[in-house]
């Protein structure tokens, strides 16, 4: 991690020349508000290696996260748990995109990056929505009913409580960076609480009531969620890829894929 910790600083210096942003320019200096509205190269330098730090603990949490719930949900037979599953994995691709966007040490590389990671992260969504949604239909016509699932309602409880924490984390150093990719990702890890929520409603439904339609309706509520993040990432290449400051001139414009 100490090489990476290096060539995030080096990655986020850049960032900041590449804005037009020296020593001394701006209202904070190198390590405040650069002349354009975005950070200085030092604040950009710091940004840059809590987005890093924050990818890796993402992936690390996701590839535990897609390994549990997709055994649990094949024991059960559970759709919601394979989906919520293939979300994880989804999540893991969508990091690793953007810690290749951001193993760029030159901005311009960063930037061109920038579109080919939004649409891996629509892509997926997409693709994760398809699944899921044949597979509770096929499960709502007669297929069969899940199973309760004990670790199912404790990882679902977990992701609950651990996910807005980071997914506001990697937003907010996003927004101020101006990382259009990163605002994504973190959508996605936001996607990850509300599909925990779902997720949990349906389990706990099932384990107490015996209500096994409700596990493949909280699959098409993963379904319908992924297809809206999905065309958020998507539209979001040219959407958002600028720094925090100029939000208020994307609201005006009615955008808000980086809300």
């Amino acid at each position: 991690m100490a090489a990476g910790t290096g060539t995030g600083a080096s990655a986020g210096t850049d960032i900041g020349t590449d804005r037009g942003v020296g020593k001394g320019s701006g209202t904070g200096g190198t390590g405040g508000t650069g002349a354009g509205g975005g950070p200085g190269p030092v604040r950009a330098a710091l940004l840059t290696r809590r987005i890093r730090w924050l990818v890796a603990a993402t992936v690390a949490y996701n590839a535990v996260e897609a390994a549990v719930a997709l055994t649990a949900g094949v024991l059960a037979s559970s759709g919601a748990l394979i989906g919520f599953g293939l979300d994880s994995v989804v999540e893991v691709s969508s990091a690793a995109a953007l810690a290749w966007q951001f193993s760029a040490a030159d901005p311009a590389t960063r930037q061109a990056r920038e579109g080919r990671t939004l649409r891996i992260i629509a892509v997926s969504f997409f693709a994760l929505a398809a699944y899921v949604a044949a597979d509770a239909v096929r499960a709502l016509a007669g297929g069969a009913e899940a199973e309760p699932s004990v670790p199912g309602i404790v990882l679902a409880a977990l992701s609950l409580a651990i996910m807005p924490f980071l997914s506001a984390a990697q937003r907010r150093a996003g927004r101020e960076l101006g990382s259009a990719s990163a605002v994504a990702d973190s959508k996605q890890t936001l996607l990850c609480t509300y599909l925990s929520a779902v997720l949990l409603v349906g389990l706990v439904l099932n384990a107490t009531l015996g209500w096994a339609f409700a596990d493949p309706i909280a699959a098409l509520v993963i379904a319908a969620v992924a297809v809206r993040e999905g065309r958020n990432a998507w539209q979001g290449e040219s959407c958002c890829p600028v720094p925090a400051a100029a939000e208020r001139e994307r609201a005006a414009e009615g955008c808000d894929c980086c809300a």
